[in-house]
């Protein structure tokens, strides 16, 4: 793995799969470093929290920065797609909302 960028650029410029995450975690375990696990893994706090409660929420993460966007702003948008559109997504991405609500996050 390389030391030069975090998992989420790194997945963005198709250098390693979503998939790959636990071994950046067993990574950052092995490693001296003082860095906390989201900032290693390229993740804001709300983000990394977020995957933590619901692991299948890391492609909207991965998503928001590709798009440069906020990642609870991405979340606002998908949800307000036509039902149609993205189905899957939605209902992971209303979840999601319900959990960021719970928490005082949203």
């Amino acid at each position: 793995m390389s030391k030069k960028n975090n998992f989420i650029d790194l997945c963005l410029s198709g250098d390693v799969l979503l998939e790959e995450i636990d071994e950046w975690i067993d990574e950052w375990h092995d490693s001296p470093q003082k860095q906390e696990l989201h900032d290693f893994l390229g993740m804001n706090w709300a983000e990394y929290s977020s995957w933590v409660s619901m692991p299948e929420i890391l492609p909207f993460i991965v998503t928001a920065h590709k798009e440069n966007k906020n990642f609870i702003d991405l979340l606002e948008e998908i949800q307000s797609l036509p039902i149609a559109a993205r189905a899957d997504a939605k209902l992971e991405v209303n979840k999601l909302v319900e959990w960021l609500k719970a928490q005082n996050m949203l």
